[in-house]
């Protein structure tokens, strides 16, 4: 097993990636082509996880799950740790022009992810997880500032829930009405999983398809702040699943939450 990355460090490759997105990024909105066309989005993908891969291999990290050389064909074996890198999760929010778009790093023991880190470029905010636990800064002049710990909130009687802005779907919809909800919240990317975290929110709800790139890392970080995601069975959310009935490394659905079981508290509701 390789030395754990500190979270400083791991926040350094995050903005080091962060920096070789923004040149592509139109915050007025482009063109809504798609990735793998040769389009803006694509070439910021692959210029963020370039640099990612170099940086983690510096340290002598190879074993990586990345989704662009993962859509290549490039999957290499892994064992008890590995990582999984989304170089930029929130496609439509990037050519939107929303700004909530994200680069996403995790590492992995024993299926659980144990650290990993949230950027979002474009609205210079930063999550991370590590030993120490569960951060969020701003970014300011490419360096990180005002850094505090973060932990998730205690729910009321009434949640705060976040979902989708992309990827509402019924099944998420009729999941939701479950609960009695305070106010209903809508981010892109994996921001969803740190408003849990951070205490903004209290339940995020996905009934739809995600790859484990696109969770690991903001998993890492609402673990770290107490809070957990689970399958619709009500257990953890585990990574390394080569094997499943939509494709390796995908996820089933799976339920967000702060330090509650939301499952028992939708039973009560």
């Amino acid at each position: 097993m390789t030395s754990p990355l500190s979270g400083s460090t791991l926040v350094s490759i995050a903005i080091e990636a962060g920096a070789a997105i923004l040149p592509f990024y139109d915050p007025n909105g482009q063109d809504a082509r798609t990735k793998g066309d040769g389009s803006p989005v694509t070439a910021a993908d692959e210029a963020a996880e370039a640099i990612i891969l170099k940086r983690l291999a510096e340290h002598g990290v190879t074993a990586v799950i990345a989704e662009e050389s993962v859509a290549a064909g490039h999957i290499p074996e892994v064992g008890e740790e590995f990582w999984l890198v989304d170089p930029l999760d929130g496609t439509k929010d990037f050519i939107s022009g929303s700004g909530e778009f994200t680069v996403n790093i995790a590492r992995i023991v024993g299926g659980r992810p144990v650290a990993g880190v949230v950027l979002c470029p474009a609205l210079d905010e930063v999550y991370w997880a590590d030993e120490t636990g569960a951060h969020h800064a701003r970014i300011e002049g490419g360096a990180v500032a005002g850094a505090r710990r973060i932990s998730v909130a205690t729910p009321g009687a009434a949640l705060k829930v976040v979902a989708s802005k992309s990827h509402l779907t019924d099944e998420t919809k009729e999941f939701i009405d479950r609960f009695e909800v305070d106010s209903f919240l809508s981010f892109g990317s994996s921001l969803k999983f740190c408003r849990v975290a951070d205490g903004t929110a209290h339940l995020y709800p996905r009934m739809g398809r995600t790859m484990e790139w696109d969770t690991a890392a903001g998993h890492a970080v609402l673990k770290a702040a107490g809070g957990e995601v689970y399958t619709l069975d009500g257990a953890p959310l585990a990574y390394g699943k080569t094997e499943t009935p939509t494709g390796a490394y995908a996820n089933p659905h799976f339920v967000a939450a702060a330090a509650f079981d939301p499952f028992a508290l939708a039973k009560a509701s």
